[in-house]
């Protein structure tokens, strides 16, 4: 088997499909397309099904054997060089505002150190822990933590909607006291454990209020309530919000347990990046309770 042509069926499975494995390779989709197609002669099977995408059972069984040797690739080639490796996940909001802390700290413990980040929101973050893709993910701990991984809470995070500055809504109760909520509600996606919770909340409270507005960040959320598209669903994290604004408390909603997740518990360099990030999450910690 070609070896070139075995990794862009890597690449095609984990991106699930040829023009996202394309686009994040940075090649030209027909090209990808005939190697994977190529691979798939010489096999003389089906690997997989193309819409929906989805691997046949001997795509699976190829995927298996090959995932992870090119998984650890990268990060083998920067081992051999006589540099040390970690891979870290977390959404947009920590990579920019509480990862360089951590990393500063990590790197005088491994001046060597080569730093890959990845940004994404708490589902993909724990398949990609699940899978190996990562060796540590900043996020919210799932509710059922995948077999072989570990998890620690750090920190809860409080619920809370953002308005504009200008909202004439001074409280989340005068939302529930109506008979129906029409403002617009922009949130992330439905899967991420953030907005399951306040669906949850609500229906205790017996109110419907589906979002109008998904996007993939807090900080979308947070930008589309500054241009007047709505009510915003976020958490209460100290410096996160801008000055144009405010918070609204949802009262009696459960809060988020952000934490960590990992799956090698013996590797001294993501041991010392987690005492790290603890550290930083016992600052935030004491700051929420002050």
């Amino acid at each position: 088997m070609n070896i070139y042509h075995l990794e862009l069926f890597y690449h095609v499975v984990v991106n699930s499909g040829v023009s996202q494995a394309a686009k994040a390779l940075d090649r030209e989709q027909p090209t990808v397309s005939k190697q994977v197609n190529d691979l798939e002669d010489y096999l003389r099977v089906k690997l997989y099904q193309r819409r929906p995408f989805k691997l046949t059972e001997k795509g699976e069984l190829l995927f298996q054997g090959i995932a992870p040797f090119f998984r650890e690739l990268p990060k083998l080639e920067h081992q051999v060089r006589g540099g040390d490796v970690i891979r870290i996940g977390a959404s947009p909001i920590i990579l920019m505002e509480h990862l360089p802390a951590v990393e500063r700290e990590g790197r005088k413990a491994f001046p060597n150190l080569h730093l890959v980040l990845r940004e994404a929101n708490q589902p993909q973050l724990s398949e990609w822990i699940e899978r190996g893709d990562i060796d540590l993910a900043i996020t919210v701990v799932p509710k059922a933590v995948p077999p072989k991984v570990f998890a620690k809470e750090l920190v809860q995070l409080r619920l809370v909607l953002l308005v504009s500055r200008e909202s004439k809504l001074k409280s989340a109760e005068s939302l529930w006291a109506r008979p129906e909520v029409h403002e617009s509600l922009i949130c992330l996606t439905p899967d991420e454990m953030l907005c399951r919770e306040f669906q949850e909340g609500l229906k205790r409270l017996e109110v419907e209020w589906r979002p109008r507005i998904e996007v993939g960040s807090l900080n979308l959320v947070e930008h589309y309530v500054q241009e007047g598209y709505g009510v915003g669903l976020s958490v209460a994290v100290p410096g996160l919000h801008a000055s144009n604004v405010r918070t609204l408390e949802l009262k009696g909603f459960p809060t988020l347990p952000l934490g960590m997740l990992w799956r090698d518990n013996e590797d001294r360099l993501i041991r010392t990046f987690r005492e790290q990030v603890e550290r930083r999450a016992a600052k935030i910690s004491s700051t929420l309770a002050s």
